[in-house]
């Protein structure tokens, strides 16, 4: 049964990946490719494609360092509240 769960929870997260991953892909090509022309991509498409997702990767970085920092906030707050942390001597 936990092998089943375990691997469930591996095909929700893959399904969650993908999406972000089409989603990230759709949004950076709107935004960057313009010319359909030719079959090459231009310089300025490639770099723009390039910071379009750099971008996105930094943010998901910086905004996954401010949940974390957000819950060990929460979890001090709930120690202290519990009487466990900080306690005068």
């Amino acid at each position: 049964m936990a092998m089943q769960v375990s691997e469930s929870d591996q095909i929700k997260q893959f399904k969650e990946f993908l999406g972000t991953y089409n989603k990230v892909t759709e949004n950076c090509f709107m935004d960057c490719v313009k010319d359909f022309t030719t079959r090459e991509v231009k310089p300025e498409e490639s770099s723009c494609s390039e910071s379009c997702l750099q971008k996105y990767l930094k943010m998901t970085q910086r905004i996954s360092m401010r949940f974390q920092e957000y819950h060990i906030q929460q979890n001090e707050a709930l120690a202290a509240k519990a009487g466990l942390l900080g306690q005068p001597r």
